[in-house]
């Protein structure tokens, strides 16, 4: 059952007439009232990743009783020793008072988008941290986000994250969390910045009924004696974020004219649920021929890097270049740039406040629960009925793999025309960000499992290029960016070359011509090894079902053109000139 949500709390937040509104939280929470607030910051170079020395410690779990408790948000279940997040009260039983000449760390997380359940202090400089589940779940542990303060420079502390639930983890692949020092923001402009060594993800021992859980450690320095600090599993973008950078829009003389924001839809707590409508004034008829282009983004709020990448569309989109006038005189964008703000507000990692996962409702009649989710595919069904949509893309992140890749749709008769194959568009995208995207992790085929996804309810609406994008949360395994992550810059680049590949999409030019090539050459590869008597099915599998990370899962058909570099690319210049020039700008309005 969905939660009643009785009064819930305001803070000030945006409205659609460009005031700043109400942030609401469920009844149930309490809620500091400061405002976190942090800079932007770009490291000068690349993060490199952490590199295991194969000595790295396995903390044991503390169970109850063992240790200090110096911070709790809620009542522990008796049974695992870890807290769930019913409907119980969220108000801290127990936190700690401090005295002079007590060294004790201060923890808070009350505040958006903040996750900590519990926190035990094991001796001087070790902490035993537990994570809050979704609220009124029993599971998914994976967002973290919280303060820290009282801190002592140049002391080696350790922080343990003792409920994990998934076997697989990018923190077995180098990735490092993220901390931000008020002290270096302040007297340095330094921003978040990755930390942490003697990094291990482990299972523990505190795992009963069958029950498994998993360890994240790590050891670190803070930088300044009595600092303010976080920590975070991403760069943290928040409700409050979107809405002052929705207010600066709406303030703008020349954005504001073709972008314009509507309420969608309000969620259960109430938050408002934008729309953004991007294009060019028209004149007469030609507004109806323009061809839609629908892009989504945290559906689960805990995949903070895909705020970063549509941050890097809107720029992109809203600016005053070239390319984005193109783009707008020639597309009308719908945006809806936050699809669960409420389980952004509060901390959740992948759910709404009905408890569930809303990726998969997108074929429900639910309104009352889903709202968020009813409304976008209502709308999504009204444009349909006024133009054609080129092209869906719900933006998500990857907490497995590296890159940046896409989930699509194809059926075994695809259509022949180049804009309606799915798998175009992402090769576009591919030479357009060689070190960040990666066509061979892309896949393509329909999973049962995934029906009540919006990538596939879209597709079966009628939309053929209907994309799930994936960023992963650590980094890139391409070029030179390989075995580094991605910062807010590379995740803003991503939004970027997004709209130039859709540009190159959209105004065939050498470039889409021999993609399009390159494509023929992948549907030959394909229907040879069919040929062959092979599963196709195993050559394209939809990898966000698997805990496996590797890169042999790489489709073969894209291995063997990998191979075959030298040769092939000697074939398309070769054959350039006689590439069909006669193919129809598809996506231009006649």
């Amino acid at each position: 059952m969905v939660p009643h949500l009785h009064a819930p709390q305001n803070l000030p937040g945006l409205s659609s007439a460009g005031q700043l509104s109400l942030v609401h939280w469920p009844h149930q929470c309490e809620v500091i009232r400061d405002r976190i607030e942090h800079i932007d910051w770009t490291p000068p170079r690349p993060e490199p990743l952490y590199t295991p020395m194969g000595l790295e410690m396995k903390p044991s779990y503390q169970p109850a009783g063992e240790g200090t408790v110096i911070y709790l948000t809620e009542e522990a279940n008796k049974d695992s020793g870890f807290v769930y997040s019913q409907v119980r009260g969220l108000s801290p039983s127990k936190q700690i008072l401090h005295q002079n000449g007590d060294n004790t760390l201060i923890f808070e997380a009350r505040f958006e988008s903040g996750n900590l359940q519990k926190v035990v202090k094991v001796n001087e400089f070790e902490y035993q941290l537990t994570l809050r589940t979704d609220l009124y779940t029993s599971k998914y542990t994976q967002w973290y986000y919280f303060q820290v303060s009282n801190t002592q420079a140049g002391m080696p502390y350790r922080f343990t994250i003792v409920n994990f639930t998934k076997p697989d983890s990018l923190y077995k692949r180098g990735m490092r969390p993220l901390l931000y020092s008020e002290a270096d923001a302040k007297k340095h402009n330094v921003g978040w910045r990755r930390t942490g060594n003697e990094i291990k993800y482990y299972r523990n021992n505190a795992g009963q009924g069958g029950q498994q859980y998993f360890s994240l450690t790590w050891t670190f320095q803070f930088p300044h004696n009595r600092d303010t600090c976080y920590f975070a599993h991403c760069y943290p973008y928040t409700y409050s974020n979107l809405q002052e950078y929705l207010v600066a829009i709406s303030k703008d003389p020349v954005k504001s004219k073709f972008c314009k924001i509507h309420i969608l839809c309000h969620s259960l707590a109430r938050n408002i649920v934008y729309v953004l409508t991007i294009t060019n004034p028209h004149e007469g008829d030609k507004d109806t021929k323009r061809k839609a282009v629908i892009l989504t983004a945290r559906v689960h709020p805990g995949e903070t890097n895909t705020s970063w990448i549509m941050k890097g569309f809107l720029d992109y989109i809203l600016g005053n270049s070239g390319n984005a006038q193109v783009l707008r005189d020639n597309f009308v964008f719908k945006v809806v740039p936050m699809l669960n703000p409420d389980g952004v507000i509060v901390g959740n990692h992948r759910c709404s406040l009905a408890g569930q996962d809303l990726n998969r409702k997108y074929k429900s009649n639910l309104k009352e629960f889903y709202p968020s989710i009813w409304y976008t595919r209502n709308m999504i069904k009204r444009v349909m009925e006024e133009r054609d949509i080129l092209l869906y893309c719900d933006f998500h992140g990857h907490n497995r793999k590296k890159n940046v890749f896409v989930y699509g749709c194809e059926r075994k008769q695809q259509a022949k025309a180049p804009n309606l194959h799915p798998r175009v568009f992402p090769l576009l995208l591919s030479k357009i960000c060689p070190d960040k995207f990666s066509f061979p992790d892309c896949r393509f085929r329909v999973q049962k499992s995934k029906e009540g996804t919006g990538r596939v309810v879209m597709w079966k609406m009628g939309i053929s290029n209907s994309y799930t994008l994936e960023a992963s949360i650590c980094g890139s395994k391409l070029g030179q960016r390989r075995s580094t992550h991605f910062n807010t810059k590379d995740l803003e680049s991503v939004g970027h070359h997004f709209c130039d590949a859709l540009l190159d999409y959209c105004v065939p030019n050498m470039k889409y011509y021999l993609c399009l090539k390159e494509h023929e050459e992948m549907v030959k590869q394909q229907a040879k090894v069919n040929s062959e008597g092979l599963n196709s099915d195993v050559l394209d599998r939809d990898s966000s079902t698997q805990t496996s990370n590797s890169s042999d899962s790489c489709d073969l058909v894209a291995h063997q053109l990998k191979l075959g570099t030298k040769r092939y690319v000697v074939t398309l210049v070769l054959s350039a000139v006689s590439i069909r020039l006669i193919l129809p700008h598809c996506l231009l309005p006649s």
